[in-house]
């Protein structure tokens, strides 16, 4: 796509589409730097919860204290919803963590649409762009602002920011700091667009690309028959969510949120569990060992390993 030619007089009137905590980041900093967002589309309530009470998004209960509009559509390409966009007559939308958007919907306002991904595109298209750079062992990830088109993540690339992924951080980790940083790039973005300084880059296709498939249970459960590095990155890249598991002998699962590895050759075959039942509970690798410091057993609450150990019985 090529650079917008419509460029804003003044600031733009934004429409802001997102549903969880992470876009929330976004919508508040945007705020924060004055723009002006003329209303919030979200998901619809859903039953959450042991009582199944209505509950309203992240994003939803941050518009409402804010005193925004929000419009929450069950279906996107719905006559009203659509008619409702376009008497807002916004001049952006901006898109954090939210659904596919027909056509009919991003290319509505003269600006087009922004959306803000979890990678350096065109790597790690998809759901799960912060999952798969930490299950993968990068060293490095960043967020990308880019036009929204027809194939998802495909669009021209507007801005992108980088930062390190450490040794022990976790999925939440880095979900934790990149919110932060898209939000900050999301400003970035809607400054270059209504000053018309910005230009979009396509998207390179060749090289080997790196994709981010959304995770299903089957993801998690963990192949002891790996390499230890291999699963100690495993149980980072789903930690806290959907989070890595096993299960015992005794056919309960056992979530396992944290870990050390063990440079070691195993005595027993791999998901061999060996403990002395007072200081040590690893689990044999393909390699060596992982040692897990933070589970949930089947039924039971989160813990350290320490507390665990103390109470279970092989």
């Amino acid at each position: 796509m090529s650079t917008p030619t419509y460029i804003a007089k003044t600031k733009p009137r934004i429409i802001f589409m997102g549903t969880p905590e992470f876009a929330v980041a976004s919508l508040e900093t945007i705020l924060e730097a004055g723009y002006n967002v003329v209303a919030v589309v979200t998901a619809p309530d859903k039953p959450a919860n042991r009582g199944m009470a209505l509950t309203s998004s992240a994003v939803k209960q941050y518009a409402v204290q804010k005193g925004l509009p929000v419009l929450q559509p069950e279906k996107l390409k719905d006559p009203s919803f659509l008619e409702e966009l376009r008497t807002l007559e916004s001049d952006l939308q901006i898109v954090v963590a939210f659904r596919m958007l027909p056509e009919v919907v991003w290319s509505m306002p003269p600006m087009g649409s922004v959306n803000l991904h979890g990678s350096l595109l065109p790597q790690y298209r998809g759901a799960a762009p912060i999952n798969w750079a930490v299950i993968n062992g990068e060293k490095e990830t960043g967020v990308t602002t880019f036009q929204l088109v027809h194939a998802i993540d495909t669009g021209s690339i507007l801005l992108q920011d980088r930062f390190p992924i450490s040794e022990t951080d976790t999925a939440g980790d880095v979900h934790d700091r990149m919110k932060v940083i898209g939000a900050n790039l999301l400003v970035k973005t809607i400054e270059g667009l209504t000053a018309g300084t910005l230009n979009p880059i396509p998207q390179p296709e060749s090289g080997e690309l790196k994709h981010a498939p959304k995770i299903f249970t089957e993801t998690c459960l963990i192949d002891w028959n790996r390499p230890t590095e291999d699963i100690y990155n495993l149980i980072r890249g789903l930690s806290p969510f959907p989070t890595a598991y096993t299960t015992l002998a005794d056919g309960r699962t056992l979530k396992i949120f944290h870990s050390t590895k063990e440079k070691k050759v195993p005595g027993n075959p791999p998901g061999t569990l060996e403990t002395d039942q007072k200081t040590y509970f690893k689990f044999a690798t393909a390699d060596g060992y992982i040692h897990p410091t933070e589970i949930q057993l089947q039924g039971k609450k989160k813990m350290k390993i320490e507390d665990f150990i103390r109470g279970y019985r092989p």
